[in-house]
């Protein structure tokens, strides 16, 4: 497989002969300030054996120029061995040595080295971002997971800068304007796990001690680090007091002591992800370094993605998957970590009901998708592997992971954790070797769980189903398991088993919903009996999977169902968790076409005012979005948007003055304003006429009122240049390009549909802001025109683009909001006439279409 990819065949030839021993990396950013030098010099030294003498290989490197390549002394000719993507290694010995000198090129799309400019003060940030494949954009490297080596770098940076990566730094050496800094080698690790970070950034560092159990004394350097135009946000430290609870449980609970030195947490700009674990120098989105006001619902969410990272110290970085196939062997149990370390190690306790409530709603979705696959996928080439960092690998991960704690067992599992990290330290595995591990401590045959669990894909549906007697007693109550479509070939089966508890819910004196009894229980079948529910009064509401123990989409018999139509915002409980897990589930039948989206958004107007965990009320916003988008009968879309801004209104104007569900509710109210009096009261805000008490109208919440004004035809071009002016920023820009976009102007969307298709200059943080001004629900006439030529660049878009954008425009610019017949059509048609498209490609086509025909049932269920 030529070009960029690499097959799972190719690597697997690769590491049957060739072991790496070291690598020596020199990278000189010292004129990175320079905008007019694209590239910096990248000198690489690989010291590797090869156990077929005489056999050829290759190197992955990616990059503009090759200087010169050395192998073993001989000099080979770069023109002759570098094809722009892989340096050819003829006749290898059984020791090699190789030496490749390179200009590489400083990335604007977040893969790779990563160049950033600063509108604030002008300073220049790097940073690198690899996985699952771009080292190879820095450095000349075996770019495969399982064959791991030390790494030590050497960089030559500005001498104002400082330098961070996955070691400490041993000697600084100055160079008048510029400084070298030499690192320690790594412990044995895996190309896309190292990590480079460089210039002035602002810092914070602590300490972490621990005494271990033979009496030595572990000590972490800790250090936080952001731009430093950011830095009077930045709250450093809450971060390192997360930190250290995660370390103190994490050595808890594996007691295997963290192996990789110091821990630094980089926040860096225009990240694509959440997050990369990088051993010793983790860097985040510094979206997660707060500007404005924020719920607690981010905190949460920024404390769940610290702990996920450090989970993966032990699951991804220590113990490494040997191919991608093998990804949920780290993001799975990363995932789950992240959630469990939450309760039992700080302050954010509603961790489960966020998961259930948002992860598992990411799960559900992608195992629905004809696409779907299962945790251990078949991951053929890296263009796979890339896509597979998904809501399967994650979330459906992650909750099968919870399953199997309560399966085998805490002590069982976290004891199986600690063997298979001690057995398998700094190595590579595949997935018999954890469940080896597991079966050891727990006793348990696990072969038979991973079949049904891990190595099928769908998602299974479980229903009540409630007969009485006349004298409204329970005669049965049983529990229907449907199964699920494996593959073309197979017919419907994947039953799977399932621990589940079942709540009974019944009216309490003041009138909410309580649960009166609870029966936990195996569903192994088809139609599984809840015998200990006979004879006693049918209750009000019964919600299968209580406490939410297994993965599975759960539905309602009619009395239940009308229970909830009349009562959802009832039901009690401390936790909330049982009020999240309905509200789920009828998002569930209403994306299925069960539920007509009116039923839905009328339980969103009388109950989400009522709901007390801000983050399910921000899904609850979020998911009333798509509904109005993408579900609604477009003949009562206007009215279902007036009404659901009037609740906004409502429930803003009531909610406690400085609340996080104040600030929730002016959010969707800026979401859902389209009426003149509601873009009123927002300019109002905005130009301080207007004022909401404990409503603080900062920056981000300025900008919300912006987008709003513009996509309704409301602001000026002069209006908006004013508030960058006010805010000329990264984030500002980013704000205010998008705001441009969602300009409901022929011209303001051809503006934005060129500047993304016809130019590949605008840096990854700008590409996502053009599209998300340009796709717009309320403005499908404006975008209609371009399906056809959406179509028509594809696969252009596709051979030419980095995947990351190649990617955002496949999945931003499809034309999601035309949901007609004819869309679907046309998509079909492309999908039919385009065999021999790149299979990611047709992957992401085809889960847009998915998407599309779910939009299309939808409106007309609630057309009926």
């Amino acid at each position: 497989m030529p070009g960029k990819n690499l097959s799972r065949e190719e690597a697997r030839d690769r590491a049957a002969i060739i072991r790496v021993e070291s690598y020596r990396i020199h990278l000189d950013v010292s004129a990175a300030a320079d905008p007019g030098r694209p590239t910096f010099r990248s000198t690489t030294r690989i010291s590797f054996d090869c156990s077929a003498p005489g056999a050829s290989s290759f190197a992955d490197l990616l990059a503009p120029e090759v200087v010169s390549v050395e192998l073993n002394g001989r000099a080979l000719d770069p023109a002759e061995v570098f094809d722009g993507t892989r340096v050819a290694l003829p006749e290898l010995a059984a020791h090699n040595e190789l030496t490749v000198v390179a200009e590489c090129a400083y990335s604007r799309t977040g893969e790779g080295l990563h160049r950033f400019v600063d509108p604030v003060d002008g300073e220049t940030y790097l940073y690198t971002h690899y996985e699952p494949a771009d080292s190879r954009r820095v450095f000349a490297n075996f770019e495969q997971p399982d064959l791991k080596a030390p790494f030590s770098f050497t960089v030559t940076a500005p001498a104002a800068w400082d330098v961070y990566a996955n070691a400490v730094h041993e000697r600084i050496t100055d160079e008048g304007d510029a400084r070298t800094w030499e690192f320690a080698p790594t412990r044995p690790i895996s190309t896309y796990l190292t990590a480079v970070v460089a210039g002035p950034y602002h810092v914070v560092r602590d300490h972490y001690s621990r005494e271990l159990p033979d009496g030595t004394v572990l000590e972490i350097p800790l250090a936080a680090t952001c731009r430093r135009s950011l830095a009077p946000y930045f709250d450093a430290d809450e971060i390192l007091t997360v930190t250290k609870q995660g370390l103190d449980f994490f050595h808890d609970e594996f007691d295997y002591p963290y192996p990789f030195g110091k821990y630094d947490q980089c926040f860096v700009p225009e990240y694509n992800i959440g997050a990369m674990e990088n051993p010793g120098c983790v860097t985040f989105r510094e979206e997660f370094v707060y500007r404005s006001k924020v719920t607690e619902a981010a905190y949460e969410s920024r404390a769940n993605v610290i702990l996920h990272e450090m989970a993966h110290m032990w699951f991804g970085d220590l113990v490494t998957m040997k191919w991608w196939d093998d990804l949920w062997l780290k993001e799975s149990f990363a995932d789950f970590m992240g959630s469990f370390a939450q309760i039992e190690a700080t302050k954010y306790r509603s961790a489960w009901i966020t998961f259930a409530n948002r992860r598992k709603a990411w799960a559900y979705r992608q195992d629905q998708f004809p696409t779907t696959h299962p945790i251990t996928a078949d991951i053929r080439d890296l263009e796979d592997a890339k896509l597979n960092f998904d809501g399967i690998t994650y979330a459906k991960g992650a909750s099968v992971l919870k399953q199997l704690v309560a399966y085998v067992g805490r002590d069982a599992f976290f004891e199986g954790a600690r063997r298979y990290f001690k057995k398998h330290a700094f190595g590579n595995t595949v997935l018999a070797d954890l469940l080896n591990a597991l079966e050891e401590t727990s006793g348990r045959d696990l072969r038979t769980w991973s079949a049904a669990w891990l190595q099928t894909s769908g998602v299974n549906v479980l229903t009540p189903e409630v007969t009485s007697d006349a004298e409204g007693r329970l005669t049965e109550l049983a529990i229907r398991q449907d199964g699920t479509v494996l593959d073309d070939a197979a017919p419907p089966r994947g039953l799977r088993p399932h621990r589940i508890a079942v709540g009974l819910y019944d009216r309490a004196e003041d009138g909410s919903l309580v649960r009166t009894d609870r029966y936990e229980l195996d569903v192994t079948g088809a139609r599984t009996v809840v015998a200990e529910a006979a004879g006693r009064s049918v209750p009000a509401l019964v919600l299968l999977n209580d406490d939410d123990l297994t993965y599975c989409k759960v539905r309602f018999d009619e009395r239940s169902l009308e229970t909830l139509r009349t009562g959802l915002g009832d039901i009690a409980g401390e936790s909330g968790l049982a009020r999240a897990l309905a509200w789920s589930a009828v998002w569930n039948l209403t994306r299925d076409g069960l539920m007509p989206t009116r039923d839905y958004l009328d339980l969103v107007q009388r109950f989400a005012g009522r709901e007390s965990d801000i983050g399910v009320l921000q899904s609850l916003h979020q998911q009333a979005g798509v509904a109005l988008e993408v579900y609604a009968d477009p003949a009562r879309r206007a009215e279902y948007g007036t009404a659901l801004a009037e609740v906004a209104l409502r429930e803003l104007s009531q909610a406690a003055p400085g609340s996080d569900h104040q600030l929730a509710w002016a959010r969707f109210l800026a979401d859902t304003a389209e009426r003149a009096d509601h873009l009123q009261l927002l300019r109002g805000l905005l130009e301080d006429t207007a004022r909401i008490d404990g409503l603080t109208i900062d920056q981000e919440l300025r900008w919300n009122f912006w987008l709003a004004l513009a996509a309704n035809g409301d602001a000026t071009t002069e209006e908006l240049a004013a508030e960058l002016a006010r805010d000329n920023t990264a984030g500002g820009r980013r704000q205010h390009t998008e705001c441009l976009a969602a300009r409901p102007t022929a011209e303001a969307k051809a503006a934005a549909w060129t500047s993304v298709v016809d130019s590949d200059e605008l840096p990854n943080a700008l590409v996502e802001a053009q599209i998300a001004g340009f796709n717009l629900a309320g403005q499908r006439e404006l975008t209609a025109g371009y399906t056809r030529p959406y179509f028509e660049i594809l696969e252009s878009i596709w051979a030419d683009r980095s995947i990351e954008i190649a990617m955002r425009i496949v999945g931003g610019f499809f034309p999601r909001y035309q949901t007609t017949p004819e869309t679907l059509a046309a998509t079909d048609a492309w999908l039919t006439g385009h065999p021999a498209a790149a299979p990611a490609l047709r992957r992401l086509v085809l889960e847009c279409r998915d998407d599309l025909a779910r939009a299309l049932r939808a409106q007309e269920c609630d057309a009926e």
